[in-house]
């Protein structure tokens, strides 16, 4: 004989353990959704990997073209400095707490061809910086911040003045100051 078919009310579960169930799969949809989003984010691809990829023609933060691996897997040279002797002497004007400011300057390039550039411009270089150092204040040179900024503005100067004779001004990295007195 044929055994009955179940009631409709049987064959269901009831309908907590039905709620249970969604609200298991929903929280099991929130966590492995976060977790892809947190693989990709951590994993996804950078600019450096995008330029290795072969994704030509991408552009950094700043705009300039992400260089591919191979240009980057170069190593830096080491750094080599150009002193810039005499050091620089300058008046302050008349009054003040000081009467003079003495600063011994080095530039930081890792361009051997930069170097024998800068020795053989160190004439130009030499006056753009003394005009420089030489319509500074007491005041503005006195703080930390404001040698920084003076030491800011020389190497501005300094790329400004490669540039124009046929340089690449991005090739200097550094103005150094190996001394710094006011008398």
């Amino acid at each position: 004989m044929a055994e009955p078919a179940p009631s409709a009310a049987e064959a269901a579960p009831p309908p907590k353990s039905r709620k249970k169930l969604l609200l298991v799969i929903a929280a099991a949809a929130v966590l492995l959704s976060g977790a892809g989003a947190g693989a990709w984010f951590f994993l996804g691809n950078k600019p450096e990997q995008a330029a290795a990829d072969g994704k030509a023609g991408q552009k950094d933060k700043k705009g300039k073209p992400v260089k591919a691996a191979k240009e980057e897997a170069k190593p830096k040279q080491p750094a080599q400095f150009v002193e810039l002797d005499p050091p620089f002497v300058v008046n302050f004007e008349p009054g003040a707490t000081a009467r003079f400011l003495q600063i011994a300057v080095q530039l930081m390039t890792r361009d051997p061809h930069m170097v024998e550039f800068l020795k053989a411009n160190s004439p130009i270089i030499r006056n753009d910086l003394l005009l420089l150092f030489g319509n500074r204040h007491v005041e503005e040179v006195a703080t930390n911040e404001g040698k920084e900024a003076l030491r800011t503005a020389a190497l501005q100067t300094v790329r400004k003045i490669v540039d124009s004779e046929g340089g690449k001004g991005d090739e200097l990295e550094a103005v150094y100051f190996t001394s710094f007195v006011m008398q």
